[in-house]
C-alpha cells in the first residue's frame, strides 16, 4: 500500500510535465490539458491522403536551406574562375574605349608578355587553389544536399509508419474500451437484478 502511494507523486509529476510539453507544442503557455471526453469521443487526426507526390518535400526548410547552400557554392566557382581575368575596364565613359585598354597593347610586346607571364606564375597557383577549393565546397554542398533529401525521405517514412501504427493501436483500444463498457454494463445489470431473483450463470 505504501509502495503504491509513494509512486503517486512521481506519476503526477510526469503527467504535469507531459501536459506542459503538449501545451507548448500547441503554441500555448504551459498549462493543464483539458479532459472530459472518452476515447471514442476524441477527434481523430486527419487522414493522410494516398498518392501524395514526393515533390512536396521541396517545401521542407532543411531541403530549401541545403539547396541554397549548393547554389551559393556553384556561384563561388564562377567567382574563383573570374579571378583569372585581368581587372581592367574595357570601355570608358559614354561607351568609348578606355585608356587602360588602349595602353594595354601600346608598350613593347616583350614587356607585356613578361608582365602577363610573371603575373600568371605569381598568382596562378593561388587562383587554381581557389578554384579547386570552390569546387570541393560545391561537391561537399551537393553531398550534403543529397543526404538532406535522404534524411527527409526517412523522416516522412518514419512518420507514416508511426501514423499507421497509431491508427491501428487506437482502433484496438476503442474495441477494448467498448468491451470494457459492455462488461461493466452487464455486471451492473446482474448486480441490480440480483435482488429480483436473477441469478448468475457463472
Amino acid at each position: 500500500m505504501f509502495t503504491a502511494a509513494a509512486e503517486i507523486p512521481s506519476l503526477e509529476q510526469q503527467i504535469e510535465q507531459e501536459e506542459n510539453l503538449i501545451s507548448i507544442l500547441l503554441g500555448r503557455n504551459p498549462d493543464t490539458v483539458a479532459r472530459g471526453q472518452t476515447l471514442t469521443e476524441q477527434v481523430r487526426p486527419p487522414t493522410v491522403p494516398a498518392g501524395l507526390p514526393s515533390s512536396l518535400l521541396e517545401r521542407r526548410p532543411d531541403i530549401r536551406e541545403a539547396e541554397q547552400q549548393m547554389i551559393a557554392a556553384n556561384a563561388q566557382i564562377g567567382v574563383a574562375k573570374a579571378a583569372y581575368f585581368p581587372q581592367s575596364r574595357w570601355s570608358g565613359s559614354a561607351g568609348c574605349q578606355s585608356a587602360a585598354l588602349t595602353n594595354l597593347f601600346s608598350g613593347p610586346a616583350g614587356t607585356w608578355i613578361s608582365i602577363v607571364i610573371g603575373t600568371a606564375d605569381f598568382h596562378g597557383g593561388k587562383l587554381r587553389s581557389n578554384v579547386r577549393f570552390a569546387e570541393a565546397q560545391q561537391q561537399a554542398s551537393l553531398l550534403f544536399y543529397q543526404q538532406t533529401i535522404q534524411g527527409a525521405f526517412r523522416s516522412v517514412s518514419d512518420a507514416l509508419i508511426a501514423y499507421r501504427k497509431t491508427q491501428e493501436f487506437r482502433s484496438q483500444e476503442e474495441l477494448l474500451f467498448q468491451s470494457a463498457q459492455d462488461a461493466a454494463r452487464l455486471s451492473h445489470m446482474r448486480y441490480s437484478g440480483g435482488g429480483n431473483g436473477v441469478t448468475s450463470k457463472f
